[in-house]
């Protein structure tokens, strides 16, 4: 669940507020070993930012959107608390891709 105030938060630029957490066993079909699954490398995206800024002012739009379910790098962004939830702000370049639902 997400807190009202990360819901209010708009991060700036190119960076996305996102909620990490443990993924199933299985995504997409593909068995996550062991040793992937101690290690939280999903998130579940709650903010995005307006996008990169590009010389003559105009904004690049981000790829993700809200509510997507996403792959992070492992060292990539900032940790934040808020309202005792832990986030991770991060760069868009620092989400390897995004996780599409199976589709029964």
């Amino acid at each position: 669940m997400t807190s009202r105030l990360a819901q209010r938060l708009t991060p700036l630029f190119d960076r996305v507020l996102v909620t990490k957490f443990v993924p199933k066993k299985e995504i997409g079909g593909i068995i996550l070993p062991e040793k992937a699954q101690d290690k939280s490398n999903t998130g579940k995206v709650v903010a995005v930012g307006k996008g990169k800024r590009t010389n003559d002012g105009k904004y690049l739009p981000i790829s993700v959107s809200v509510g997507d379910t996403v792959l992070l790098s492992e060292y990539g962004g900032s940790e934040i608390k808020i309202d005792n939830e832990e986030y991770l702000v991060v760069k868009e370049d620092d989400i390897l891709g995004i996780i599409s639902e199976e589709k029964s």
